[in-house]
């Protein structure tokens, strides 16, 4: 968004093997390589070789002069119609040998897309899958052990990654994906490496289609962000009131108060923004990144407001129990205590 998120972006939440740690998996390999075709070349035009027995007895150099009598194979050459392979000289269509015979190999083809997605990125060495969740595991047991242990460590691989380098660990999961996209979790650590690599419809899709395997609101704050960073605020809101909310955990009410209020920002109330952060615990003495985090959000909208009296205070705040160094409040507050001298 045109504002600065810090702070304000939901974390990756979910039950997602994506946030399990290293997670595994690479996409199997393509569609099967297509046959090298039959032999080249039709038959040879010609007809009966030149030599046979001389006369007067017996050959005296072995084999006839133009090879085998008829009947047999020839002995080597091109045949008559020209270039081995090739269409006749009068204009024949080439029979089903022929054609098969320029063909590329399987390895010289360029790989589609899809081809791309199901082949995946190299696993990393060390990888098993033996480092997913025990729950994540459990749910590829359905499929055949080669291609689940496979699945495994595509998504283990995403989960390694999904930190320090998204747009691969969004690539493992694709590829997890391709072999079991209709294992909720898959759908999930799919959608969640989307998120953080910033491919929000993608992401949202991923979510959808998770949310509709198994049941679970675990994603809809990170849904909510997604519609937001699409351009959707009011999507974003809805969800947001969705009665589900009421029975998350306190760190998952505050992503979604996060989402809500950055929402409200984006459509210019922030008045509203501002009072959905106050229902929020601002004042809890956790200082767990959630608090922080709204902290954060509340300075920032404060300073917004053009209350920068206020916003000076709450960046105070948030530095003091902001140990990790999350945000830049204290970069923040330095900023606006400059600017009031």
């Amino acid at each position: 968004m045109a504002e600065d998120r810090r702070g304000q972006r939901p974390a990756r939440g979910g039950s997602g093997a994506s946030r399990r740690g290293p997670s595994g998996g690479e996409p199997s390999r393509g569609r099967g390589a297509p046959s090298r075709g039959g032999q080249q070349g039709g038959k040879p035009t010609g007809g009966k070789p030149t030599g046979g027995k001389p006369t007067g007895g017996k050959p005296t150099g072995g084999k006839p002069i133009g090879g085998k009598p008829t009947g047999g194979k020839p002995t080597g050459g091109k045949p008559a119609g020209g270039r081995s392979g090739g269409r006749p000289s009068d204009g024949r269509k080439p029979s089903g040998s022929q054609q098969r015979a320029f063909r590329p190999r399987a390895e010289e083809r360029p790989r589609t897309a899809d081809q791309a997605a199901y082949d995946g990125p190299d696993l990393p060495e060390g990888i098993t899958g033996a480092e997913l969740d025990h729950g994540v595991r459990a749910q590829l047991k359905g499929l055949p052990e080669k291609l689940a242990a496979r699945v495994a460590r595509h998504l283990a691989a995403a989960g390694m990654y999904i930190d320090e380098n998204p747009e691969l660990a969004y690539q493992h999961a694709l590829a997890a994906r391709a072999r079991a996209s209709r294992i909720a979790v898959v759908r999930e650590a799919a959608g969640e490496s989307a998120y953080a690599a910033g491919h929000y419809a993608e992401a949202l899709a991923e979510l959808r289609a998770a949310k509709r395997m198994n049941g679970a609101t675990d994603y809809l704050p990170i849904m909510a962000d997604c519609h937001r960073a699409l351009g959707n605020p009011e999507q974003a809101i809805k969800l947001a009131k969705s009665p589900s909310v009421a029975n998350f955990s306190s760190e998952a009410k505050a992503e979604m108060t996060l989402v809500e209020a950055g929402a409200r920002r984006d459509m210019g109330q922030l008045d509203a923004a501002l009072r959905t952060l106050e229902l929020a615990p601002l004042t809890s003495k956790s200082r767990a990144p959630w608090v922080v985090r709204l902290r954060y959000a509340y300075a920032d909208t404060l300073e917004a407001a053009g209350r920068e009296a206020d916003a000076l205070a709450w960046f105070h705040r948030t530095h003091a129990i902001d140990s990790e160094e999350l945000t830049d409040a204290a970069a923040r507050a330095d900023l606006l205590e400059r600017r009031q001298d």
